[in-house]
């Protein structure tokens, strides 16, 4: 099992980005929480474990079904903001930890998730630590949503990105994961969304990814912000942008 490199290997910090993260990224669709749930996400009565959950995004989408939730991120200043969105519901447990921390009994969950994460992960160290957290036929599952290279907004806006933090490989990092198994019997699927965005939101969510915030030093990210309000101004105020919801997921024995 081996790592997947990131960037090759720039360093990147989403707690820089914890603000804007926790305004801009709430952009999951309902389809997509529907159809987790429908696979047994976030159903009363069970354990769920969200690593790498940022600002707790996923958990809250289901967390009024009644499920029992940990969530985990390595960012205190994500988990900080985690908690404070997360003030109505009383069934999220959020944990300032890396994945490779976890360290919970045997069995303790029936699902298991990673959304927009597991690529940042050390598969050695993370994968027999689910095999061990998770009941007998348990649900594993990794979650990815990102816009379509083709969408011409989208193409101008990350290619602004590219053009400034060349090292950054956008999320081609996450497709390579979600065909990388480490689990038998993957089940794969994916459904094209179009999301609603304003010139601000759109602004926040590139703002917000890893190819920006999380890595930009101060000269540069003052450079995108100029580049790209400059851009923003040649849009109408709302807008779609085509995005792909990707899910693989494993049902593990023990």
């Amino acid at each position: 099992m081996k790592k997947i490199i990131v960037d090759n290997g720039q360093d990147f910090d989403f707690g820089k980005t914890s603000a804007e993260y926790a305004k801009y990224r709430d952009i999951y669709p309902q389809e997509l929480y529907d159809r987790i749930y429908a696979l047994g996400v976030g159903k009363a009565g069970t354990n769920w474990l969200d690593l790498g959950t940022g600002t707790g995004v996923i958990p809250r989408g289901l967390a009024s079904y009644g499920a029992n939730i940990t969530a985990t991120d390595i960012s205190a200043d994500q988990i900080k903001q985690a908690v404070a969105l997360s003030k109505s519901f009383d069934n999220i447990e959020y944990k300032i930890c890396s994945a490779e921390e976890m360290n919970e009994p045997d069995n303790s969950f029936d699902v298991i998730t990673a959304c927009q994460c597991f690529w940042y992960f050390d598969p050695e160290i993370i994968v027999p630590k689910i095999r061990k957290m998770i009941k007998p036929n348990g649900m594993f599952m990794k979650l990815y949503m990102g816009n379509l290279k083709d969408d011409p907004i989208a193409s101008q806006s990350y290619g602004l990105v590219k053009k400034l933090n060349p090292n950054w490989v956008g999320g081609s990092v996450a497709v390579k994961d979600l065909t990388t198994h480490y689990f038998d019997k993957p089940k794969m699927e994916n459904f094209v969304i179009d999301l609603p965005f304003t010139r601000e939101s759109w602004h926040g969510r590139v703002k917000a990814s890893r190819g920006v915030l999380a890595s930009m030093d101060k000269e540069t990210l003052q450079q995108f912000e100029v580049k790209h309000y400059k851009f923003m101004e040649t849009l109408p105020e709302h807008f779609f942008v085509k995005h792909k919801v990707f899910l693989t997921y494993y049902y593990i024995s023990k």
